[in-house]
């Protein structure tokens, strides 16, 4: 009976003439996650939809209209969300933490869509009420006709803050 032996091969090392190029991570722009601009973003997505939401809640009938409801209810989820992420990026200023991981970043483009969506929906329902309350009905005697607008004008201007936050950790995450 032959025995198989086992057959020893040399290994060439490794040329050491090939120069690998080190990858290039992409800057940090102002807005991204964990930047000073992506905090000012964050906060002032908070601020306006503060703004939006308490004036709406100083009305004392804005529950009578769905649009008006679905305003005060985007603007909530809006300030939670912004106050939420403004926390985080703080956080990742103050220990000097990159937010690069695809997880995290994926949570956050996930958020931003679906709040930017909803408060921009909001705002424009808010508008065409508050456009046929004024305009069509000429019932602003009776109404709250200036709070109306003012409130669809500052979750427009939170929705306006959301998008840019949206945008960059779409390009963050689509960079990968």
């Amino acid at each position: 009976m032959n025995p198989s032996h086992p057959a020893v091969h040399p290994v060439e090392a490794p040329p050491t003439d090939v120069h690998h190029a080190p990858r290039v991570r992409m800057k940090d722009y102002q807005g991204m996650p964990g930047t000073l601009g992506g905090l000012a973003l964050r906060l002032g997505q908070f601020c306006f939809a503060v703004v939006a939401f308490s004036i709406m809640l100083s009305t004392d009938d804005f529950s009578t209209v769905t649009a008006f409801c679905y305003l005060v209810a985007a603007t909530v989820l809006q300030c939670l969300w912004s106050l939420a992420l403004a926390v985080i990026d703080g956080y990742a200023l103050l220990v000097k933490r990159s937010l690069r991981n695809s997880l995290v970043v994926s949570l956050f483009v996930v958020g931003d869509g679906v709040t930017a969506t909803l408060t921009f929906a909001a705002a424009c329902a808010s508008a065409g009420i508050t456009v046929l309350i004024g305009n069509d009905l000429r019932e602003c005697d009776q109404n709250h006709c200036g709070k109306y607008e003012t409130a669809t004008a500052m979750a427009f201007l939170s929705w306006f803050m959301v998008s840019p936050s949206f945008l960059l950790t779409f390009w963050l995450l689509a960079s990968r």
